[in-house]
């Protein structure tokens, strides 16, 4: 049976700390491996993209390999084809093939019937390949992730559900603050409070997230009333611990939920965690395929 990586609890708290250190080498040494020398990687994208489209297309080639780039649009799924039928033809063709979609269970089904790992690029409920990013930059400022306390304030959205996820196979005090009407359940692996300002209390670092994602559009202004209180500025970041810093899976909206100063300011890692996606990835699609 292939593996996969679906929502992140595909992995163990010691494989998921080998993954992380095998990141951090990838990082020092880029180019370093060939793991995917003469394997084509399927990428569909179904949802817009910047961040992981780039890294997962310049990651592939890093490892040697080539990425085929598949638009929702292109594919005759759009059309009504089964998704089983899609998954047997692309196992035919492909070593791994990547998804980033809306429904999970769209993705689930895909997996179900490949016989080549999948991997969840993102969907509505989560986004795992940007929490490994998280924690390789948590672990790069900190040397360790046991023990670390991180506040997510905002939206209890898949962003949130990946790092309580992943965050308790490494150790790491998830608590997210979030309104009533957008917490997650309470069995996610976190903390749930509502103040932010109990949330980020001692923390190492702070998250947040847009509060209007990708078809949210519809309720944008319910959503920034509910979640105006929510805003990551340097008032919150000061509850935090002294070293902590803001961090932003992007794209941001500066001025809702998070302000430009601590954006683009000395005490966030913002931009670290959208380059570690690349590093992250690739230690990824190395004990994915090779």
């Amino acid at each position: 049976m292939p593996r996969h990586f679906l929502t992140g609890d595909e992995l163990g708290p010691a494989e998921l700390e080998a993954l992380l250190v095998r990141a951090a080498e990838l990082k020092a040494s880029p180019r370093s491996s060939r793991a995917l020398a003469d394997r084509c990687v399927g990428l569909v994208f179904e949802k817009p993209s910047t961040r992981t489209r780039v890294s997962f297309e310049v990651g592939v080639v890093e490892l040697g390999g080539y990425p085929l780039i598949l638009r929702g649009d292109e594919l005759q799924i759009q059309r009504g084809e089964a998704l089983r039928d899609t998954a047997l033809v692309l196992s035919r063709h492909l070593d791994a093939v990547g998804v980033r979609t809306g429904p999970q269970q769209a993705l689930e089904e895909l997996a179900r019937h490949s016989e080549i790992p999948v991997f969840n690029m993102l969907t509505a409920e989560h986004h795992p390949c940007q929490a490994l990013a998280d924690l390789l930059t948590l672990r790069e400022a900190y040397g360790r992730l046991e023990g670390l306390r991180l506040a997510y304030v905002g939206d209890g959205n898949n962003m949130a559900r990946s790092l309580a996820i992943l965050g308790s196979l490494a150790g790491v005090e998830v608590v997210v603050a979030s309104p009533p009407g957008y917490q997650l359940d309470a069995d996610c692996g976190a903390t749930l409070v509502s103040d932010p300002s109990e949330a980020v209390a001692g923390a190492h670092a702070v998250y947040t997230d847009v509060w209007v994602s990708m078809g949210d559009e519809a309720q944008a202004d319910e959503r920034r009333s509910a979640l105006g209180a929510y805003q990551l500025d340097d008032a919150l970041l000061d509850l935090a611990r002294s070293e902590a810093f803001a961090m932003h899976d992007l794209p941001a909206h500066a001025g809702e939920e998070i302000t430009a100063e601590v954006l683009y300011g000395t005490r966030q890692r913002i931009w670290d965690q959208a380059e570690n996606r690349r590093h992250a990835q690739k230690a990824l699609l190395e004990w994915l395929i090779a």
